[in-house]
């Protein structure tokens, strides 16, 4: 099988590499981003798909529009592949490119289609609270995720997964239920079904304004914020900003769900029961986990934190090292 594979991040890498060494399919080019300036020196950096790609010798196609690019277009048209494979490339794809390969455009969705259709279908998955997710292949049409569903996978959310720790089950995922999509396409032993676009929901582009935690949101809402969109939420505290990377909920709903190294959270806040604070108050500080902060409906333990200007610490590094105190206010002023 005949394949050109299209993507740009991290997150199509592990598809790319399934391609590459599977002795029924050729890849014979990938199409990328172009390359980025990033860093101090602003040096042009590859995608982590085209660096795999130029590590095996395969073709790198880097068009900035790849629906306006005439060069671009004519190599698609003449390397004649069985499918185009789609996973994260970044770009839409117009309806010449889409009806070029014989077998049709399959795309790796990560997540359980109609559900979260758009850029950011991890992140947004976790900020609402699923329990689960996963991965889905559709025969892709001109519109934004919309097209006719071939296989899917289902992968459980655990209570401290992460949008990066579930990216790399959901990569790994995807990879294998594309080379199954595959084979039953080329067999065709696959009925694509119709998505049901009463159901859809979608997954846009994340905002700075994304970002920034509000305490007058329940614990439940502010740790799936954090954890959906890691590393990257913050707050301020004594007029800095602090990154908030890792939270934990506190409450009997979640004991069970406690790793070995947090199971010390039931057995000290048993007795906490009638804690209430500000929003946005340390309630308590716990010996070797950290500083425990009143929300608008629940408490969240800082598990990990960074500083502005500083590294990453545990939540138990940050209470000592600022010194910090029962009372104290993270984000500002609140009462419940």
């Amino acid at each position: 099988m005949k394949i050109i594979f299209f993507g740009t991040p991290l997150f199509a890498v592990a598809t790319l590499e399934k391609l590459l060494a599977h002795p029924e399919i050729e890849v014979v080019a990938v199409v990328t981003q172009p390359d980025k300036r990033r860093g101090r020196g602003n040096k042009l950096i590859p995608s982590p798909v085209k660096s795999l790609a130029v590590a095996h010798n395969i073709p790198v196609w880097q068009p900035r529009r790849v629906k306006k690019n005439a060069e671009t277009l004519n190599l698609l048209r003449q390397a004649q592949a069985d499918v185009f494979v789609v996973v994260a490339y970044g770009q839409i794809l117009s309806s010449e490119i889409l009806d070029m390969p014989k077998l049709g455009c399959v795309n790796v969705h990560g997540s359980i289609l109609p559900k979260y259709r758009g850029a950011a279908p991890i992140q947004w998955s976790i900020y609402h609270g699923e329990a689960e997710t996963g991965n889905t292949t559709m025969l892709m049409d001109v519109g934004m995720d919309t097209g006719p569903m071939l296989l899917k996978s289902v992968t459980p959310i655990g209570l401290l997964d992460n949008a990066v720790s579930i990216a790399e089950i959901l990569a790994k995922d995807g990879a294998d239920l594309l080379l199954e999509t595959l084979r039953k396409l080329g067999k065709r032993e696959i009925e694509p079904i119709p998505q049901d676009n009463s159901l859809a929901t979608y997954a846009p582009l994340i905002q700075n304004s994304d970002y920034e935690i509000d305490w007058s949101r329940s614990a439940w809402d502010i740790h799936n914020q954090v954890r959906g969109f890691f590393p990257n939420c913050f707050t301020s505290f004594r007029g800095q900003s602090l990154k908030v990377m890792a939270t934990v909920p506190v409450g009997t709903e979640y004991w069970s769900e406690l790793p070995p190294e947090l199971q010390k959270l039931e057995k000290v806040w048993s007795s906490e029961s009638e804690v209430v604070g500000n929003i946005g108050e340390v309630v308590k500080v716990i010996k070797g986990l950290g500083p425990v902060v009143q929300t608008g409906a629940g408490w969240l333990l800082l598990w990990q934190v960074q500083l502005a200007g500083k590294k990453a610490v545990s939540g138990w590094d940050f209470a000592n090292g600022t010194r910090l105190e029962v009372g104290e206010i993270i984000g500002g002023v609140g009462e419940l």
